[in-house]
């Protein structure tokens, strides 16, 4: 998620007169004007909620089902979502949620601001990294990418709907095992993988896919220092960019994954090193890449990518 220079900081009734008129001239509209304000109140029993990054919103669609509708903040994958400006429609958004779901570890700090902006004491607000019990100073903040993340987050999802909706928490249960059931082809193509490449060297630029590489028994051979430099949009030291290209030129890596979303003359070059030594490129993404995916699918789509590449030496730059 590198910021760069200017190109890198993109951004992200009825009224009441007609109402009393038609009233005037039909007495019978009291009837249908009952029956309409019966059937709002029906609407507004649907929770409103947001996911801050479009996976999180994508499973709190999932859990919550009919009972709760869902937006998302972070949705454009062109976007780089560490230089993302909400705009006051985005926050009315926030201040009128019912239950929040965002990521942590100051990854989506800027939700954090806005709520603090509409207090409302009412509003839940379930914080992936709190889930995990994951103190602040965590290097990696691309939490979704680990194996253990949405399964804890989604029993959180279930547990605080029932606590706004408690008639259908019995139904958010339900959903949550389908969802977990869900995920278990990722998690056993995830153990095959590891079983059968354990040890992968992979070179990346940033910690988007670690906790997934990690998971599949990747060794990751770029410096963590490196990667946290390319996410901050801090320019890496001469010898650190040195040794990231003789991954390459060494023949080291078997396979280079770069932040599909942000790209920049840095990580253009490295990936033009990767290419020139023959080495399959994967990019991965930061916020799922929309239409067409959800966050199992998603997650598989880019297992497989990385296996492909392994496997195939076939590159995947985009899902």
């Amino acid at each position: 998620m590198r910021s760069s220079g200017n190109q890198r900081r993109r951004s992200r009734a009825i009224t009441l007169f007609a109402l009393s008129a038609l009233i005037l001239v039909s007495p019978a509209f009291i009837l249908g004007f009952s029956f309409i304000r019966a059937s709002a109140g029906s609407k507004s029993a649907v929770i409103d909620a947001i996911g801050a990054e479009n996976q999180y919103a994508n499973v709190l669609a999932q859990i919550g089902g009919k009972y709760v509708k869902v937006s998302s903040i972070l949705n454009n994958p062109n976007t780089d979502p560490h230089t993302f400006e909400a705009s006051p429609s985005v926050a009315e958004k926030v201040s009128n949620a019912e239950l929040i779901v965002q990521n942590g570890v100051g990854y989506d700090s800027f939700m954090n601001d806005m709520e603090s902006a509409s207090p409302n004491a009412k509003r839940i607000v379930i914080v992936a990294q709190h889930v995990l019990d994951l103190p602040n100073s965590t290097p990696n903040p691309h939490l979704w990418y680990s194996p253990k993340t949405m399964p804890a987050v989604a029993a959180a999802m279930a547990r605080d709907l029932a606590t706004l909706d408690p008639s259908h928490a019995t139904y958010f249960s339900a959903n949550v095992k389908t969802f977990d059931a869900s995920l278990q082809p990722w998690l056993s193509a995830i153990a095959a993988f590891k079983a059968k490449y354990d040890g992968t060297p992979v070179a990346v630029t940033e910690p988007v896919a670690d906790y997934l590489l990690q998971a599949m028994g990747a060794k990751i051979l770029t410096p963590f220092v490196f990667q946290a430099d390319i996410m901050n949009g801090v320019d890496p030291s001469p010898e650190d960019i040195t040794l990231e290209d003789s991954f390459f030129t060494q023949h080291e890596a078997k396979v280079f994954c770069y932040n599909q979303q942000v790209v920049d003359a840095l990580t253009a070059s490295i990936e033009s090193a990767a290419k020139s030594a023959h080495v399959p490129v994967v990019g991965v993404y930061e916020t799922m890449p929309t239409p067409g995916y959800d966050y199992q699918t998603w997650m598989m789509a880019e297992l497989n990518a990385i296996e492909s590449a392994v496997v195939h030496q076939r590159s995947t730059e985009k899902l």
